[in-house]
């Protein structure tokens, strides 16, 4: 896990531009800068240690080419004998099997890559390549100028290395507060953009010559063979293979744990494989008429022998870590789960450097109610699976970013909707930056190619049963880990914003109105009759996206922000 930086054919002030580039970058490499450059090419990377402590430093060089990556290729052990690699390997870096590969398969060693990766290859035939994995885990940022491509792990790179200026891009902005997340490569900031997930390009001269896209999610038949007791059973192999290989570190892991059944399922295979106590982070809301899990993750904690640890969020936090979450989010996303997951990333820094969590597991077995929702016909309200509340041209360019191939259940055509959108831009955004704020690389299980290669095509019955969704891991839960009563109905995850923002309201209102980036997504009249109705919904976006502009358009610190958009705290 790490930061990463580059300038791609930038004549001379290539290294003194990636060296400033990867300056910005050390909250997500705290442990030191490696700077290269070449004829052609200044490639950084600012580490974080977890493989290979001593030899794993990159740029990384082997048979002939060389790699940057932010973060990690899970079957490099595999890789390496599959392919008879081991007396040819100088390091036990996760990355340098796939130098080898692209050695003998060139383009397509991509396809077998098993991890979360944003990376550059400069291959020894030649080419150049930026790459993301397919689920949009991990960033990458690039923008073509006169001296060539830059590429960043995050936007703020751009800014120090004086490469552009932050001005507002408005229409990702308003997809902001319409959807929580901006759609497909573009980004708040004028002539910024991303890569998509899965998208692979190749680059000459210091410009973008072809690329193409690897899926997530597989096309196959939607009637999968098997019944229920098979299918669980394969189910228990490839999930407990995912786990395993998402646990390969040289520092020490656990896990996120809420009381859901994601988290309770990572955590029950997590007890099976290791053999000391796994620690596991809870957070819980101080705030009257808070859902909090607490109870329900300690039942499950005790039942696997873990070791838990409980952190709390209270009004106090809500005030002090808004701005730091802003900070953190430079490619934004208005997603209150932001805030208890910077603060857990808060309290298990110091005792863990690599967390694993339950992102995705919604997404590959059918868990969201509006999956449910989008099956019943209207009159017993139904719905499509898609944001409400949206101006009928930002729907549209929400429906073409989001649409499935043919040949799919109206439910696997929901599922891939949000695998498109929601998850790469929402919720790994949030992960990716509230973790690496705190040098804390955060793994997905979920999200690893062999269990959606067995999830996304089973039939909806196996997903979505009754007012169930994911009832094969449900099933699942049920034998291995009945603490998490798989069964029972759930609190649902909400964080109390709008009650600590109520007392506020109306100054918040007035102070943001008159704000320059927030008069160019919304007027002053519409901004004051959001604070000012009793409806809560709204604020809180408003609020986010006020104190985030002033960081990063205006150049406020993060308290000074805050201060700006809400007055002292």
């Amino acid at each position: 896990m790490c930061g990463i930086a580059g300038v791609l054919a930038g004549g001379p002030k290539a290294a003194a531009v990636t060296e400033a580039m990867a300056q910005a970058l050390t909250h997500r490499g705290p442990d030191g800068i490696r700077l290269e450059a070449a004829a052609g090419a200044a490639l950084a990377h600012a580490r974080l240690s977890i493989i290979d402590l001593e030899g794993g430093w990159q740029p990384l060089h082997a048979a002939g080419s060389t790699v940057i990556g932010n973060g990690e290729i899970y079957n490099y052990v595999e890789l390496g004998q599959q392919f008879g690699l081991e007396d040819q390997l100088a390091t036990g870096s996760d990355f340098e099997p796939f130098l080898h590969i692209y050695a003998r398969e060139g383009e397509a060693a991509f396809e077998r890559l098993r991890g979360m990766y944003a990376l550059c290859l400069i291959g020894a035939d030649g080419k150049t390549w930026l790459a993301r994995d397919p689920f949009g885990i991990k960033p990458l940022y690039i923008m073509e100028h006169d001296g060539g491509l830059a590429f960043a792990s995050e936007p703020r790179a751009f800014f120090k290395a004086g490469l552009m200026a932050p001005v507002l891009n408005e229409e990702p902005a308003k997809e902001l507060l319409a959807f929580n997340y901006t759609l497909a490569e573009r980004t708040a900031f004028q002539g910024l953009r991303r890569l998509v997930p899965g998208e692979i390009v190749e680059v000459r001269g210091g410009r973008i010559v072809s690329g193409r896209r690897k899926a997530a999610l597989s096309r196959a038949p939607a009637d999968a063979a098997g019944d229920e007791a098979t299918l669980i059973g394969q189910l228990d192999r490839v999930l407990e293979d995912s786990v395993r290989v998402h646990q390969r570190s040289d520092v020490p892991y656990g896990l996120f744990l809420s009381g859901g059944i994601d988290s309770a399922a990572i955590a029950t295979l997590m007890s099976r494989l290791n053999e000391r106590p796994v620690t596991a982070f809870t957070c819980g809301f101080d705030a009257p008429g808070a859902k909090d899990e607490r109870a329900q993750a300690e039942r499950v904690a005790r039942a696997l022998n873990l070791d838990w640890r409980e952190t709390r969020f209270d009004e106090a936090d809500f005030w002090r870590v808004l701005p730091e979450v802003a900070w953190a989010l430079d490619d934004p996303t208005t997603d209150y789960a932001t805030l208890p997951t910077y603060k857990l990333a808060e309290a298990a820094k110091g005792a863990l450097t690599v967390v694993l969590t339950g992102e995705g597991g919604d997404e590959l077995f059918g868990g969201y109610g509006r999956y449910r929702r989008a099956l019943r016909p209207s009159w017993l309200g139904g719905r499509p699976a898609e944001p409400q509340g949206a101006t009928p041209a930002m729907l549209a360019r929400w429906r073409d970013e989001a649409r499935a191939p043919k040949g799919l259940t109206p439910l696997q055509a929901a599922q891939w909707a949000d695998v498109a959108t929601w998850l790469p831009n929402d919720l790994l955004l949030k992960l990716d930056r509230c973790l690496m704020a705190h040098g804390l690389e955060g793994r997905t299980p979920f999200l690893d190619p062999e269990v959606a290669r067995f999830a996304f095509p089973l039939p909806d019955r196996f997903k979505l049963r009754g007012r169930y969704g994911k009832w094969i891991l449900r099933k699942w839960l049920e034998a291995h880990c009945p603490a998490a009563e798989p069964w029972a109905r759930k609190q649902g995850f909400t964080v109390p914003v709008e009650a600590w923002i109520a007392p506020r309201a109306k100054a918040i209102g007035d102070r943001i109105a008159g704000l320059e980036a927030v008069r160019r997504v919304k007027s002053a009249e519409e901004v004051q009759a959001v604070f000012a109705k009793e409806d809560a919904a709204g604020r809180w976006p408003l609020l986010f996206f006020a104190v985030w502009s002033l960081i990063h358009l205006e150049g406020a610190s993060p308290k000074a922000a805050l201060e700006a958009a809400a007055g002292p705290i």
